[in-house]
Formats: structure tokens, sequence, C-alpha cells
């Protein structure tokens, strides 16, 4: 009996302790995570150079599925298109929405669709370089989806990824980085005037603390976008006996829709142990992303395995604007410190190309007058 009460007496202090000063200590942790979310959503923008890679990377797969389908727009998308019946009545999720529909209209007419690809061209390589961009972007994602969801063979899942991330891109500070935007705004940064100078200047209408939280609460809708896309895609195939038994990438690698290179799949798929880590460690790659993210240790391979993953997909699949767009998503990953350090390497690299001066042989051959290496140099 005095054992037990030996041992039951500071159990009892310890829950008397804990029942009075617990709540506080958890009060006060709860204000410090508050705190801590606050401060990031509302002190500063995040990711600022991974999503200008990223409005860059998207407009780069808008511009390569556009001029890849240039030549045959208007058999996918026009009035050759007739036959599908797509001309008829529109499809998809935006069909019957007016502000969507003004490719539908002209889709007859080979001229207006000419005019509306070109159109389009010219806003994504905008957009690539940062021009006006947060005029272009709205405009461009207006008729994007009018183009992309008319046709009913002609669009993938790629497709709807990139919608999405233009969509939620329109609430990010996209061209504060890496975009003639951004010159624009170093120079007027201190300009006044109406709403509309100001935007067509590239300064701040906003206060700082809204456009900061719409800017990171974007960076999470994307964030959650691409884990949604990798985690869900990871638990379809994992229930597949294919993905099971390390067999998966077999078949779709040796279809014609889908293996644009036969000999290039026909060399990789003839190891097996290659096959077996493509099905099983796409699986395993895709699932532990988000989770891979938290550490550094772990976020470094995880990026530089599912942007091989995509090149992989977009080299042997022949889907290269699907991956792209991917890869886009995957830009806001990196932390800004690296990009800049990546930044810095290129331009001091081009720096020192050009100050590197040229190697003036026979000039100072000249000059030391040593003749008879220069008749052998100049072969007289």
């Amino acid at each position: 009996m005095a054992g037990k009460s030996n041992i039951a007496a500071p159990l009892a202090r310890i829950w008397s302790a804990f029942w009075k000063e617990g709540p506080a200590h958890l009060a006060q942790a709860f204000k410090g995570v508050i705190a801590t979310i606050d401060g990031w959503l509302l002190d500063s923008k995040h990711a600022m150079y991974g999503i200008a890679v990223a409005r860059m990377v998207f407009a780069a797969a808008a511009l390569g599925l556009l001029l890849t389908n240039f030549s045959t727009r208007h058999y996918t998308y026009g009035s050759g298109a007739a036959w599908s019946g797509q001309l008829e009545e529109a499809n998809g999720g935006f069909a019957g929405k007016p502000l969507f529909e003004l490719f539908f209209s002209i889709a007859r007419h080979d001229a207006a669709v000419t005019a509306y690809f070109l159109v389009l061209i010219v806003l994504a390589s905008a957009l690539l370089v940062g021009y006006r961009a947060r005029l272009v972007l709205p405009v461009f994602l207006i008729l994007w989806i009018g183009l992309i969801e008319t046709p009913y063979f002609g669009g993938d899942q790629g497709d709807n990824a990139l919608r999405i991330a233009l969509f939620l891109m329109l609430f990010t500070d996209h061209s504060a980085r890496w975009s003639f935007d951004a010159r624009r705004r170093g120079r007027n940064a201190n300009a006044t005037g109406t709403i509309p100078a100001k935007l067509w200047r590239g300064t701040r209408i906003l206060p700082a603390g809204l456009t900061n939280l719409w800017h990171n609460l974007a960076l999470v809708a994307l964030a959650c976008q691409v884990f949604m896309i990798y985690v869900s895609g990871a638990l379809f195939k994992a229930g597949g006996e294919p993905w099971q038994n390390g067999t998966a990438i077999y078949g779709p690698l040796h279809t014609m829709r889908f293996g644009p290179w036969p000999e290039l799949s026909e060399m990789i798929t003839t190891f097996g142990w290659v096959v077996a880590l493509g099905s099983i460690g796409s699986v395993m790659l895709q699932v532990c992303f988000p989770g891979a993210l938290l550490f550094r240790w772990t976020r470094i391979p995880v990026l530089f395995a599912m942007i091989s993953f995509h090149a992989g997909i977009a080299i042997l699949m022949g889907l290269p604007w699907f991956s792209l767009a991917m890869v886009g998503i995957d830009a806001i990953f990196i932390r800004d410190v690296t990009w800049e350090r990546m930044a810095n390497w290129v331009k001091r690299s081009a720096h020192t190309a050009e100050e590197a001066p040229p190697a003036p042989v026979l000039d100072e051959l000249v000059e030391t007058g040593d003749r008879e290496t220069e008749r052998i140099i100049v072969g007289v």
C-alpha cells in the first residue's frame, strides 16, 4: 500500500499541474500557430520567382500547343471538324457560357479561326515575357478556354490542369520578376493617377496586405491542386494489377498514340528492371510528393525526380504540353533564393564570356616579330 501511495502522489501532482497550466500552454501554442500563419499570409508575397517561372512555362506550353496545331487548326478546331458534330452543339463544361463562346461562333470560318489563333499566339508571347501581363492574362484565359473546350477530340487532362493553374495565377503577382512589367514597375514605383493609369503602369492599386493574402492563398490553392493530381493518380494506379506487378508502363509505350518513338520505347522496355522501376517508382513518387516537400533534404531529390518524371512523359509518351504545365506548377516549390542563385550564375557566366578578350595570336606574333610562326599560321 505504501508503494502505491508513493506512485500515486507524484501522478496526482502532475495531473493537477497539467489541469491548471495545460490549457494556458495549449492556448499559447495555438496563438503562436495563428500568428505564424497570419504572418506568412499577410506580411509578404512568397515564391515570387517560382510563380514567374510558372507564368513563363505556362505561356510556353500554350505557345507550343498553338504552334504545333497551327497547320491543322481547321481540321482540329475549325470547319474541317464538322464531321465530329462539335460545330452543331457546344460541348464541355463551359458550353452555353457567353463569355467563352466566341470561338464556337466563328469556328465555321477559316479566316476567323486563323485570326483567333494568331491573337492567342501574340497574347501567349506577351505573357511569356511579362508584357502587360496583368491585363493580358484574363483576356488570354477567356480566349484559351473558348478554344480548348470546343473540340471533342482535341484536348486532354493537361488542358484542364493548365486552365485551372492559369485561373489561380490571376490572383498572384506573377509578373513581379523576370518581366518587362517588373522594369516598368521599378520606374513607376511612386507614380500616382487613376486606377486605369496605375494598372497600365503596373503599379499597386490595392493595399499590400490584401494583395499579399490573395497571392499566397493562390499559391496554396496551386499546391493543393498539384497534390490532388499526384496523390489521386497514385492511389488510382495502386489499385490496378499492372501497377502492382510493375508492368504498367510497358503497354502505353508500345501503342501508336503514346509511343511516338517506337525504337526508343523498345530499347527502354527491353530491361525488365527499368519497366518495374518506372511503374512502381512513379506510384511511390506521386504519393510521397506532398510529404517530401516538408524537408529540404527530401524536397530537392523529389523535385528533381518529378521533373525527370515529366520529362520522360513528354519524350516517351508524346505529351510535352501536359508535362510543361505540371512542371510549371512544380516551380513554385523551389525557393526564391535558389532561383536567384541560378540567375546570378547565368549572369556571371554571361558576363565572364563577354569580358574574355579574344586571343589575338596573329597580332601578338606580328608585334613580337615572330615572322616564321606567322608564315606557318597564315600558310605563306
